[in-house]
């Protein structure tokens, strides 16, 4: 007759086992919906970023189904990949030399060539975005988390007849019309924009050069001129 023998250390050892087993499978369930990556810095507050203002409106509520409806753009881009809102300050390029240009191409722009490993792809899409009402003489605000200072904001608007909701960013769409100069760290740098003879959707794309290394960001913000 087979006798079973329970070995009291054995079944201990199992326990601590399995649950570290369960607390390294919950850890890794809430990477994903962790607080914005510690490294980066910030994002365009004013007119608000594509990702920026999805988080704002949605990050509390990004699985309600009346995304769909009501606000279509971002209901894609959580749809593509959630972490390009739980990421908004992180839209950047590193190693360009300042030439982004050659590293971002055609309708590209929005996700700063396909940045992140792709994260941020679904901003590149056109379409009804949510626009921030705006006069033509407006003031660009860029958030800095970390404070890392700013070598320069660069603000392009798009070129009068170009139809945001059915064209993806070019070069070719854009009209440089301010670049600052290098300011101390803070945490909210300002550029002051003339964008006359313009009206209805336009993008602001505004390129923001982080003092601390070669690391640029990229916004893309949706306004309706009035």
């Amino acid at each position: 007759m087979l006798t079973l023998r329970h070995d009291r250390t054995e079944t201990r050892s199992w326990t601590l086992r399995a649950l570290l087993a369960v607390l390294a499978a919950a850890t890794l369930l809430m990477v994903p919906w962790s607080s914005p990556n510690a490294s980066a810095h910030g994002s365009t507050a004013d007119p608000v970023s594509r990702n920026y203002r999805c988080w704002q409106v949605w990050g509390n509520d990004f699985q309600n189904p009346a995304m769909e409806q009501e606000d279509p753009m971002c209901w894609q881009a959580w749809q593509w990949d959630t972490n390009a809102m739980w990421n908004w300050n992180g839209l950047y390029r590193e190693g360009t030399g300042g030439n982004y240009e050659a590293f971002i191409p055609d309708n590209q722009l929005c996700s700063a060539g396909h940045t992140g490993d792709g994260r941020y792809n679904s901003l590149d899409n056109p379409g009804p975005w949510k626009t921030s009402q705006k006069s033509t003489n407006f003031t660009v605000d860029v958030y800095d988390q970390a404070m890392h200072g700013s070598d320069y904001l660069k603000v392009y608007v798009t070129k009068q007849g170009y139809d945001a909701e059915t064209d993806a960013l070019d070069w070719g769409d854009l009209e440089l019309l301010t670049t600052t100069s290098k300011v101390a760290p803070a945490n909210h740098y300002y550029a002051s924009v003339s964008a006359p003879g313009r009206s209805g959707h336009h993008i602001v794309y505004t390129v923001w050069k982080a003092s601390h290394a070669d690391q640029i960001y990229f916004f893309c913000s949706d306004v309706d001129f009035v």
